[in-house]
């Protein structure tokens, strides 16, 4: 990984932390991911007139991400309705990398040097570390089930879009598609379980929702640009460094605690990051 993609790559997550900070914040979960979808589902439509067509072939990998991505939102959503930043983020976002791993692993879709196996291996346990406390503090273990689908969703996302842009060769045409695709797919499946009412936010909600939106595009089209550039496994993994930023997002602007468990898994999870470098 070069030194130019391992930057852009530290860009996406402090802007995939900044969104979840957004909804997180919102009066309702659902509705802000509701808006979320929409605003980058408009974006894609944008986009998506001032490039080619995809290709017959791209369709297919198109079609999985749609329901990936769709997925992915639906369970994080309800997962921040039953815990907090800290604690669905984490287990969220820390799966997602092992679960790539082993399946790259089993396919050979990338060739994973040591070093950077151990360094995946630091990040899960420092996000395990930082997910913990949802056993001994009396938090919803429903909310567990709930980050862990997201996990398998982004895992599954994470193989999906790496490959299916490598295969289109446009990885600005290839996110702008996905996301038109999620929207289509996400609006009608949260209006059956939610009904009509999830579209009813305030322009607060609009403008959150807009900004997360932005970030959130930003953040994803970086991120599978990367994915042509690098092995998909070790973008994936570094990533998951969102869960540091998300920390102190939360401690510097959100006024969560700050404790020596939290402390050391962030340690932990740079000390992946820096591992990942040699």
């Amino acid at each position: 990984m070069s030194l130019f993609v391992f930057f852009a790559v530290l860009l996406a997550a402090l802007l995939h932390a900044s969104w979840n900070a957004l909804i997180k914040t919102g009066a309702s979960k659902v509705t802000s991911m509701l808006i979320l979808t929409l605003v980058q589902g408009g974006f894609g439509v944008v986009i998506a007139a001032t490039r080619p067509l995809p290709a017959t072939e791209v369709i297919g990998w198109l079609a999985a991400s749609g329901v990936f991505h769709a997925g992915y939102k639906l369970f994080l959503a309800f997962a921040y309705e039953q815990g907090d930043l800290s604690r669905v983020y984490p287990i969220a976002r820390g799966a997602a990398p092992l679960i790539v791993t082993v399946i790259s692993a089993l396919l050979v879709i990338d060739v994973i040097r040591p070093v950077e196996y151990l360094a995946i291996a630091i990040l899960g346990f420092g996000i395990a570390l930082m997910a913990r406390g949802v056993f001994t503090s009396g938090e919803s273990l429903r909310l567990v089930p709930l980050a862990l689908g997201s996990a398998a969703m982004t895992a599954g996302y994470s193989l999906v879009d790496g490959l299916g842009a490598r295969v289109s060769g446009d990885a600005v045409m290839y996110v702008a598609w996905l996301f038109i695709l999620d929207a289509a797919l996400f609006t009608p499946v949260l209006v059956v379980l939610r009904g009509p009412g999830v579209f009813r936010a305030t322009r607060c909600d609009w403008t959150m929702g807009a900004m997360a939106a932005a970030a959130s595009y930003a953040a994803y089209a970086i991120a599978v640009w990367a994915m042509t550039q690098a092995p998909i496994a070790l973008v994936t993994a570094l990533r998951e460094t969102s869960i540091l930023f998300a920390v102190l997002i939360g401690w510097l602007v959100m006024g969560d605690r700050m404790d020596r468990t939290k402390a050391l898994a962030a340690m932990l999870i740079v000390a992946g990051v820096v591992a990942s470098r040699f």
